[in-house]
């Protein structure tokens, strides 16, 4: 019995040191994976806002974070900084998804607060009563900024920082012909994805091959910069993007 991707060339554009994570089992499904990271994880130009929030983690009740690279940012700067793990411990923590919620389980500890549904206005509603308490939203550079938006006009305060930037690959190596899929984990990597694939002339492969998206916000930017998302996971994981991915493939290539 042959495997379900066998056959079918599918393009990572994650970020080099994420590629594996979802590279790995769509090799083990039968895919020749290509890699193009679209994106890559950087340090804030100015940490000093990062650093004296961390410093002053006890003026908070609960801090959020919304990525494995929100995590591991933050957990790095405190090991810098010399902030004791027990800061972070001590305060309320809630997270976006159960990758974040595993990083931050293996960094600190386990979320207090992890929505049923994966994105950042779930946790505003899973909150509840806010009023009077103070949070520390540590996020990327161009990250949406709604949640911090809500729970201020629900009469909390909130402290936004930078915990890194997301930036462009100096050189982006492309597949010789077009893959059957191209995967998508985030905004950020729908817009590389779309000037690396622009820059290179190749614009019509984000029309020609099936373009597979992480959750619902992912697919809302490929629509909003002009193409059609073909497979959105319902499970807004690596794991449920690749299931997804498996379902198409399952029903469309017999």
């Amino acid at each position: 019995m042959s495997l379900p991707l066998a056959g079918m060339t599918v393009m990572v554009t994650r970020p080099a040191a994420q590629v594996e994570d979802l590279a790995r089992p769509l090799q083990e499904l039968g895919a020749e994976v290509v890699t193009m990271p679209a994106i890559e994880i950087a340090q804030p130009l100015d940490r000093r806002p990062l650093d004296s929030a961390l410093r002053n983690l006890g003026d908070y009740d609960w801090v959020v974070l919304t990525s494995v690279n929100g995590v591991d940012a933050v957990r790095r700067a405190m090991d810098e900084v010399g902030v004791p793990i027990e800061e972070m411990n001590e305060r309320k923590l809630a997270v976006i998804g159960p990758a974040t919620g595993a990083a931050l389980t293996k960094a600190f500890r386990a979320p207090d607060l992890m929505p049923a549904e994966f994105v950042s206005e779930a946790i505003a509603q899973a909150l509840g009563d806010v009023a009077g308490k103070r949070f520390l939203l540590a996020r990327a550079d161009i990250a949406r900024r709604d949640l911090a938006q809500i729970l201020a006009l629900r009469g909390a305060e909130v402290d936004e920082v930078i915990a890194y930037r997301i930036v462009r690959p100096d050189a982006t190596r492309l597949p010789a012909t077009v893959p059957n899929y191209i995967t998508l984990t985030s905004s950020a990597g729908v817009r590389g994805t779309r000037d690396a694939l622009v820059g290179a002339g190749l614009e019509d492969w984000l029309n020609q091959a099936a373009l597979v998206c992480i959750g619902p916000i992912t697919a809302g930017t490929v629509r909003e910069l002009g193409y059609e998302p073909t497979v959105v996971a319902k499970d807004y994981t690596i794991q449920g993007m690749v299931a997804a991915l498996v379902e198409y493939a399952r029903r469309t290539h017999v």
